[in-house]
């Protein structure tokens, strides 16, 4: 997508799994990232920690990436506080559009508002 981007070390990285930063001179900056791989709802306490930490480092925005789905307070929480969301059926979409992979998002349950064909 155009960013440099590393993988962060596995401790003593503030819940950081990735960073990405965007060197274009009036839309650039660093954008942290938290991935999720879980079968159940993101708590609105980890997009609310991703939000402490985008400020607390200064960085122009942060992800959450997950493989499941976000509660209402979550989204309602996150454009509020530079940090977007990426659920299961955007991440599909994203690596599908980027990558050529046409990922199976495997839950136990069809999460509020999706299709089947969003997980196959």
């Amino acid at each position: 997508m155009g960013l440099k981007s590393w993988v962060t070390q596995a401790s003593r990285d503030d819940g950081i799994d990735a960073v990405a930063v965007n060197e274009e001179p009036l839309i650039g900056g660093l954008c942290i990232i938290q991935a999720k791989r879980t079968k159940n709802v993101v708590s609105a306490e980890t997009v609310r920690s991703v939000a402490g930490i985008v400020n607390d480092k200064n960085a122009s925005k942060g992800i959450v990436v997950t493989t499941a789905w976000f509660g209402k307070a979550s989204w309602d929480f996150a454009p509020r506080n530079r940090v977007e969301l990426i659920d299961g059926r955007h991440l599909k979409a994203l690596l599908l559009e980027h990558l050529g992979i046409d990922a199976l998002i495997g839950l136990p349950k069809l999460p509020p508002g999706w299709q089947t064909r969003d997980l196959s």
